[in-house]
């Protein structure tokens, strides 16, 4: 059960230990494990205990008795306690912002896959400040666009958000009365919109507007180039949110596909198309990319962006065992790139049973990634590099892109 309230072990002094997902870890006068945010592995901090479960506590920093010397002050006015959930890390510099990754995505793959290597999370080349091209943000009952404080549902309203594009800004000056979401868009060269829910008794309703809240056309699209290609991106298909992450991530994801001309590559998960025209270009006319999409959007921003390459099939299903069995053969490349919750059940077995050679899998969350990572090397699998990207500055998330081979013995055999 957890309870949340003051407790009278609030304001305990507390050593932070290390990095944990959810804050620092110490512990209380009382024994209580504590995960402490706003904290920094080596201080000693006072803290209000916000939250309490048979087994461990959460809390705040109240004062920095001892400081860390990586210490900064946080940039953003709403990242302190009580303020905005949305960027944990501001009071940490980039050093131990990384540092603070590396370790969370070694503890995920140690206590969870079972495997032991050492993380080194590269920076994009844009700044942190202004990188974010998407935010989707809650309203208040005053129709002020606001983000939640950290495991909660109450509203911070916000006049800017500082790791968001600036191009923002009208947004944040305007009134969206009614609404219960917008979505902030700046992908690519054209206007920044937003995409705009409201909830009525018909049903919910999407609306695309201006950042000031005037309607816009509803066949809108966001055009953004990657290595040369121009890829459409309709309002409600996915994008990644930081500016270098696509180029970053098409690089990583077709150097370690290492396809040649003539092979077969299965993108699942294959949103608007972001990998299957550049391994589509590798693979040739001779060759064949196999798309796998559930959303009916992105499917169909994927065709459009892939028109005139004959290779390529783009395919409208949820990606399962049934998905699996049809889309993949012996042999073939697999590119995977799911949602945080990764691969859903049954998805892993059906994989290891079609015997692809190579698997290159790009998440989002370490966490969920050792787990399926853990099913991958159980089947035959060997995880031969591992690339950390700080896509998401300023939070504890990283962006994740593996290379997993099965060598020809177990292909073979298989």
């Amino acid at each position: 059960m957890v309870k949340k309230g003051s407790y009278d072990n609030s304001h305990d002094a507390v050593r932070i230990e290390r990095p944990a997902t959810g804050g620092g870890v110490g512990r209380l006068a009382d024994g209580r494990v504590v995960f402490v945010r706003h904290s920094l592995p080596g201080e000693l901090v006072t803290v209000d205990v916000t939250e309490s479960t048979a087994s461990f506590s959460r809390a705040d920093v109240v004062e920095v008795l001892e400081s860390s010397a990586e210490r900064v002050s946080a940039p953003c006015p709403y990242a302190h306690r009580g303020g905005c959930g949305g960027c944990d890390l501001q009071h940490a510099s980039l050093s131990a912002q990384k540092s603070w990754k590396a370790a969370l995505v070694q503890e995920h793959l140690a206590r969870i896959a079972r495997v032991t290597r050492t993380v080194e999370v590269v920076s994009p080349p844009s700044p942190a400040r202004g990188s974010r091209t998407r935010l989707r943000c809650a309203v208040d009952e005053e129709g002020r666009l606001s983000l939640r404080k950290t495991r909660s549902h109450d509203l911070v309203a916000l006049d800017a958000c500082w790791i968001a594009d600036e191009t923002f800004s009208p947004a944040f000056a305007s009134t969206w009365e009614g609404a219960e979401e917008v979505e902030l868009r700046a992908i690519g060269d054209g206007e920044p919109f937003a995409v705009v829910r409201r909830d009525t008794h018909r049903g919910t309703m999407i609306e695309l507007c201006s950042l000031r809240g005037e309607p816009l056309e509803p066949s809108i699209q966001s055009r953004v180039k990657v290595e040369g290609h121009v890829y459409s991106v309709s309002p409600r298909s996915f994008w990644q949110s930081h500016r270098d992450a696509p180029a970053l991530l098409v690089e990583a994801v077709r150097d370690y596909a290492n396809l040649q001309a003539g092979d077969h590559v299965v993108d699942l998960f294959s949103g608007v198309g972001l990998f299957i025209i550049p391994l589509a270009r590798v693979v040739g006319p001779t060759g064949r990319v196999s798309a796998v999409e559930s959303s009916a959007y992105a499917v169909r921003d994927a065709r459009q962006n892939a028109e005139g390459l004959g290779q390529v099939k783009v395919r409208e299903w949820t990606v399962s065992p049934r998905a699996i069995n049809d889309a993949v053969g012996s042999g073939d490349v697999v590119v995977l790139d799911p949602p945080r919750s990764g691969l859903a059940k049954g998805v892993t077995e059906a994989l290891l049973r079609r015997a692809p050679r190579r698997v290159v899998y790009v998440s989002c969350d370490a966490a969920t990634f050792s787990r399926d990572l853990k099913g991958l090397l159980a089947g035959g699998f060997d995880l031969v590099d591992l690339k950390a990207f700080d896509l998401f500055p300023m939070t504890e998330h990283v962006e994740l892109v593996a290379l997993l081979d099965m060598g020809p013995q177990k292909v073979e055999s298989s």
